[in-house]
C-alpha cells in the first residue's frame, strides 16, 4: 500500500539500520504471511490463559480463594519475572531459532495450566505465575517481535504488527466465545463456576499444547548471507557496547514512554468485567463476560485497522489519536454510571477497546523511528519491554490496594483517573516525537 507523500512514516534520516539486507523481501508473499499467521495462533493462544482475569476475576476469587490484594500480587510476581527477563528475552531472541523458544513457551505454558486448573494454595499459585513469568518472557516474547519485524518489508511494519495484534485478538476472542460458552453451559446445568472455571482453563491449556506441538513440525526460514553475518557478529559483539548504542538513541526513550503508558491503558481493560459488577449496574458474572467478550472482538478491528491506516497515515499519527481518545473513553467510564444507561456505558468500553487494541498494534512500529540495527533488534525489544512493561509490577498493587479501600464503583473511578492521566502523559511523549521526527526532517 502506498503511503500519502509528504507523511512518511519512517522519516529518511532515520532509516532502518540494516534492515534492507535483512528483511527478505525478495522472498514470496505468501511465505512471509504464513510465517506471520504461525506467529498470530501462537501469540493469541499464550497469553488469554494468564490474563483470565478480565473476564472471570471475580470467579477466580472465589475458587482460589483468594481476595483482591492477593490477586495482584499474583501479578505483581509475574510482572517481576517478566521485568527480569525482558532483556535476557532479547538476548535470546537474537540467538536462538524462534521455533524453538515458542514451541518450549508454548507446551510449558499449557501444562502450568492443568496445575492451575486444580486450584492450588496461593504458594503454590506464586509458583505458577512466576514459571508463567518464564515461559511467556523470557522464551517467547522479543522472539516473536524480532520475527516480525525481519519479515515485514520497510513500507509494511504497520500492518504486520496491526496483523500480529490484531490477528492474535481475532484468535482470544474465538477462544474467550468458546471458554465463555463453556463457562455458561457447566454454570448453568448446575455444576457451579467452579466446574466453568475449569473447563475454560482446560480449554486454554490443551490450545496452548496443540500449538506448540504444531509449530514444532515447522522449520524456522533459512538466514540470508547477511543475516547469518548478522548473528554471528552478535554473538561476538559486547553486551555493553550495544546496550550502549541503544541509550544513545533519544527516540527510543520516547518509544519507551509510550510503550510504558499505553500498556496501562491495556491493564485497564482488564478490570472491565469486575467494574461492571459494581454498584447500581450488578451485571451478573456471564452478562459482564458477554460485554469483555465483545471487547476482545475490538482487538483485531483495532489492531489490523489500525495499522493498515498507519501505514496509509502515519503510524505514530494514528497512535497519538488512539491514546488521547483512549483517555476520553476511560473519563467516560468515571462519569457515566450516574446515568445508569448500560447501553452507553457498554458502548465506551467497546470504544476503549478500539483504541487500545489500536495502539497495542502500533507503539511497535515506533522501532522504525529509531534507527535500530536490525543486529540488536531483539536487545532493542527487550529493552523498551523491561521500561515498558515494568507497570506489571506496581500496577496490579495499585489496582488490588484501590479496589480494596475504595469498595465498588469508587474504588474503579479512582484507577481509571489513575490510569487517564498516565495515557495523557504517554501521549504528550508522541507528540514530542513526532516533533523530534519533523525536526529531524526540516
Amino acid at each position: 500500500m502506498q503511503k500519502s507523500i509528504g507523511k512518511p512514516n519512517a522519516p529518511a534520516s532515520l532509516p532502518r539500520a540494516e534492515n534492507s539486507s535483512l528483511t527478505p523481501v525478495a522472498s514470496g508473499s505468501m511465505q512471509r504471511y504464513v510465517q506471520l499467521l504461525l506467529l498470530v495462533l501462537a501469540a493469541g493462544g499464550i497469553y488469554p490463559l494468564l490474563y483470565l482475569r478480565q473476564v472471570y476475576q471475580t470467579t477466580m476469587l472465589d475458587v482460589l480463594h483468594i481476595d483482591n490484594a492477593q490477586l495482584g500480587y499474583l501479578y505483581s510476581v509475574l510482572g517481576i519475572v517478566f521485568f527480569v527477563c525482558y532483556l535476557p528475552s532479547g538476548w535470546l531472541a537474537d540467538r536462538v531459532a524462534p521455533r524453538l523458544l515458542i514451541c518450549f513457551s508454548l507446551i510449558g505454558t499449557g501444562a502450568l495450566g492443568l496445575w492451575y486448573s486444580t486450584a492450588p494454595s496461593f504458594h503454590a499459585l506464586l509458583v505458577i505465575f512466576c514459571c508463567w513469568g518464564i515461559t511467556t518472557g523470557l522464551t517467547f516474547w522479543a522472539s516473536v517481535l524480532k520475527r516480525v519485524r525481519m519479515i515485514a518489508a520497510a513500507n509494511e511494519q504497520g500492518r504486520f504488527f496491526g496483523l500480529l495484534d490484531g490477528g492474535r485478538g481475532l484468535v482470544e476472542a474465538l477462544l474467550a466465545t468458546a471458554a465463555l460458552a463453556l463457562f455458561a453451559a457447566a454454570t448453568g446445568s448446575g455444576r457451579g463456576e467452579a466446574a466453568g472455571l475449569r473447563h475454560v482453563i482446560y480449554l486454554y491449556s490443551f490450545t496452548c499444547i496443540a500449538l506448540g506441538a504444531l509449530m514444532s513440525f515447522f522449520k524456522d526460514p533459512a538466514p540470508a548471507q547477511a543475516e547469518s553475518k548478522s548473528v554471528e557478529a552478535n554473538a561476538k559483539g559486547s553486551l555493553w557496547r550495544d546496550l550502549a548504542t541503544l541509550a544513545s538513541i533519544p527516540q527510543l526513550w520516547l518509544m519507551a514512554a509510550v510503550v510504558f503508558c499505553g500498556y496501562q491503558i491495556f491493564w485497564a481493560t482488564y478490570s472491565f468485567s469486575a467494574y461492571l459488577q459494581q454498584g447500581e449496574m450488578h451485571m451478573s458474572v456471564v452478562a459482564a463476560g458477554m460485554v469483555t467478550t465483545a471487547k476482545l472482538w475490538m482487538r483485531p478491528i483495532g489492531g489490523i485497522g489500525g495499522g493498515f491506516l498507519g501505514d496509509r497515515l502515519s503510524n505514530l499519527r494514528v497512535l497519538i489519536w488512539a491514546l488521547f481518545l483512549a483517555v476520553v473513553g476511560l473519563i467516560g467510564l468515571i462519569l457515566l454510571p450516574a446515568l445508569r444507561n448500560m447501553v452507553l456505558l457498554g458502548a465506551v468500553v467497546l470504544f476503549i477497546g478500539l483504541m487500545t487494541y489500536a495502539i497495542r498494534g502500533l507503539y511497535w512500529t515506533l522501532l522504525d523511528y529509531c534507527a535500530i540495527p536490525m543486529r540488536i533488534t531483539g536487545l532493542a525489544i527487550g529493552l523498551v519491554s523491561l521500561i515498558g512493561y515494568s507497570s506489571d509490577i506496581f500496577l496490579p498493587l495499585v489496582n488490588g490496594y484501590i479496589t480494596e479501600h475504595y469498595a465498588g464503583m469508587l474504588g474503579y473511578q479512582i484507577y481509571f483517573a489513575y490510569v487517564a492521566a498516565i495515557g495523557t502523559l504517554g501521549g504528550i511523549a508522541a507528540l514530542v516525537l513526532k516533533r523530534m521526527t519533523h525536526s529531524k526532517l526540516a
